[in-house]
């Protein structure tokens, strides 16, 4: 049997079906809402440049509005793309992968976080601009491309404020969106998702979401979960709700991240959260061998810190399309994604995260021995 509030979300999606088939978007609007979409839209192209800028975006957003959970998730999930950027053009990866595909790998990560921040952002400025002025303003949503999946979710969340609901609906919302306008289009088909370098990855375990969490230990802790299975939509939306749980269903975790991020602003670099192993100068001798550095989560003596570049010297800003306009919600079965399991105990990945960087420092030797590289 279906839950009372997953009940009421169906019945709310329905309604908001039918008004779309009603209403005209060319004619619907006063002065006044078709002023505030022209001005959402601007801020939305405005912080929506590079990764940097987007993910100050969401944390400033969510300092401004603790209720929305999401945009605390999404922060910290857009900084790790970033971090995956810049491992792109850092010490170890360039020594493993072609600069084309490095460059592949960069306009697929980016592609991904500029169409989530251009999906999720127009909702989350109406929503604030609703709280304003006290009044439910989410029918302006279908100007922003907005699911009707998505419409009804901040709809059932103006009237019952579930933040958990809201969140989940969100980490749905979007991956839902990324798998129809990314994973299947047939250019990162081919130049990523159905390659060998995008095994590899995977087989490394370099896809690892982490959470730094402030404390009086050195390094400081991480917590998060690793990545497997990325091309699968079912597996990402978990991931999703696993991180979600993690954060907000622990307190002592949320008050750690929240005070790490807080305090340390995203540059893209892994130096921001590990300065110990990381460097955003760097600091080998060019042309030398690649030798083993990490050893235990600490630099072996002697051995220079690994370079992590930051973001904006990393890469230039690309110039995106627009996307396709069109919905991805078919039918109700997608509710069933809502429900959160009980969490389990918290993922510790700070030894993960060390074990992954010397089986890729293995690789880079290893390729050299054979490339004389």
């Amino acid at each position: 049997m279906i839950d009372p509030p997953l009940q009421s979300l169906a019945k709310e999606i329905k309604q908001v079906i039918a008004r779309e088939k009603d209403v005209s978007k060319a004619t619907s609007l006063s002065s006044g809402e078709r002023e505030l979409v022209e001005h959402i839209w601007e801020q939305t192209n405005l912080r929506n440049g590079d990764n940097v800028e987007r993910t100050r975006a969401y944390m400033e957003y969510y300092q401004k509005h603790t209720d929305i959970h999401w945009a605390l998730l999404a922060h910290l999930v857009s900084r790790n793309a970033g971090w995956s950027m810049t491992d792109l053009r850092g010490e170890l990866l360039p020594r493993l992968l072609t600069p084309q595909v490095q460059k592949d790998y960069f306009l697929f990560l980016e592609r991904g976080n500029w169409l989530i921040f251009r999906d999720a952002y127009p909702q989350l400025l109406l929503y604030e601009e609703s709280a304003r002025q006290q009044t439910n303003l989410f029918h302006l949503l279908p100007h922003f491309q907005v699911s009707v999946f998505t419409q009804a979710i901040w709809n059932q969340f103006w009237k019952a404020g579930d933040r958990e609901l809201l969140a989940v609906g969100l980490i749905i919302n979007e991956q839902q969106h990324l798998e129809e306008q990314v994973m299947k289009d047939e250019i990162y088909q081919k130049s990523v998702l159905g390659t060998l370098p995008f095994t590899f990855q995977e087989l490394l375990s370099l896809n690892q979401i982490l959470f730094p969490c402030e404390g009086d230990v050195q390094p400081l802790r991480l917590v998060g979960e690793n990545v497997s299975h990325f091309a699968s939509l079912t597996e990402r939306i978990s991931l999703g709700k696993r991180l979600y749980a993690l954060l907000f269903r622990d307190l002592s975790i949320l008050e750690s991240v929240l005070g790490w991020v807080s305090r340390q602003p995203h540059t893209g670099s892994r130096k921001d959260f590990w300065p110990h192993l990381f460097h955003d100068v760097k600091e080998s001798v060019p042309g030398k061998p690649y030798q083993k550095r990490v050893e235990g989560c600490q630099l072996k003596p002697g051995a220079k810190r690994i370079y992590s570049p930051e973001l904006q010297h990393a890469w230039k800003r690309v110039e995106q399309a627009l996307p396709i306009e069109r919905d991805w919600y078919r039918d109700r079965s997608v509710l069933s994604f809502l429900r959160i399991r009980e969490m389990s105990a918290p993922s510790h990945m700070g030894e993960v995260y060390c074990r992954t960087l010397e089986k890729i420092e293995l690789a880079v030797i290893a390729r050299g021995k054979i490339f004389g590289t």
